[in-house]
């Protein structure tokens, strides 16, 4: 398996990861206020991008992502007014203090489960840390699913915390790596260089739709295997709803928006019900299934099928449509 392994701290790139608990039942509230953060912060000069991850089903922690273009424009919008009268505004939704983390330079996470652990350490220490680092590096290379990991060191002004991300293919591997007792006592050997640690998890946009026998602990494929497999289901399902559904409503006289909105209702429940679990997963389980054997050759076979449906679809609704 090819394993990446980015440990470089420098680059142009910069990340705040904010991880907050939201008060229970003040769910909505808190997404409409994140939807003001995110207006505000598009405003900004070098705002790339924004994700937010709701929490699992074992806990109550929303994590949110700001990327920007370098750390000094990062720092304009961590220190504006406009920030702070929102954070102010906020307050109240938040069980404790959110935890905050910037990220300079690396890429950003793009498999199915990503671990952020922020280690204090020790003044004096750091070299310690960073070569217990690489100890545990070389050590996650060895457990199955590990597909990268990325050191980050404290932004100065911003952070003083140094910040881990690394990568594995499923929640399943993640966890046995998190659990085991090899992990165990490389934190005891470390322990002379850092303070204390936190731990969070950010897991797939599209793992509800992946689920594989196993429960939450079973994993979810790779996000690019996700990404090709729904839209695989979705454009035969839009498709074939345009065709009927929409022009019945159209010719019927139906409102545009709310014939989109009974599109859009009925494509999400074929896809959450039927096709995704029963035809996709099934079909390309193969593929898909993060228990099975992985290997390029299958990885490459299964993307071909894929492909091979998409040139399927569009043949078929070239003549139909």
């Amino acid at each position: 398996m090819s394993v990446s392994a980015n440990r470089g701290r420098g680059g142009a790139g910069a990340t705040v990861m904010t991880s907050q608990k939201v008060v229970p039942g003040r769910e909505d509230d808190y997404e409409r206020w994140q939807e003001r953060v995110n207006g505000a912060v598009r405003d900004f000069d070098g705002f790339e991008g924004t994700e937010l991850y709701p929490p699992g089903a074992e806990d109550n922690q929303w994590v949110v992502l700001f990327r920007f273009s370098d750390v000094g424009r990062l720092s304009s919008w961590l220190g504006s007014a406009t920030r702070r009268e929102l954070l102010d505004e906020g307050r109240d939704l938040f069980e404790e203090e959110p935890v905050q983390e910037v990220l300079s330079g690396g890429q950003p996470a793009q498999e199915a489960v990503t671990a952020v652990i922020s280690h204090k350490v020790r003044p004096g220490h750091e070299q310690d840390f960073v070569r217990w680092q690489d100890k545990v590096l070389r050590t996650q290379q060895r457990f199955r699913g590990f597909m990268g990991s990325e050191l980050f060191a404290p932004v100065e002004g911003i952070q003083d915390r140094w910040v881990v991300v690394f990568r594995f293919d499923s929640r399943e591997h993640l966890e046995l790596w998190l659990e085991s007792d090899v992990r165990g006592k490389l934190l005891e050997e470390g322990r002379d260089s850092f303070a204390d640690f936190d731990v969070r998890e950010i897991a797939s946009a599209f793992s509800g739709w992946f689920r594989f026998g196993g429960g939450e602990e079973a994993g979810v494929p790779p996000n690019w295997k996700q990404a090709m497999s729904v839209l695989l289901a979705l454009y035969p399902t839009v498709m074939v709803l345009n065709l009927t559904v929409t022009a019945a409503l159209t010719h019927a006289s139906v409102a545009g928006f709310l014939g989109l909105f009974v599109g859009n209702v009925l494509s999400v429940g074929i896809l959450t019900w039927f096709l995704m679990p029963l035809v996709v997963n099934r079909g390309l389980a193969f593929w898909l299934a993060p228990d099975r054997p992985r290997s390029r050759r299958t990885d490459l076979a299964g993307a071909a099928v894929v492909l091979a449906c998409y040139a399927a679809l569009l043949a078929i609704f070239s003549v139909t449509a």
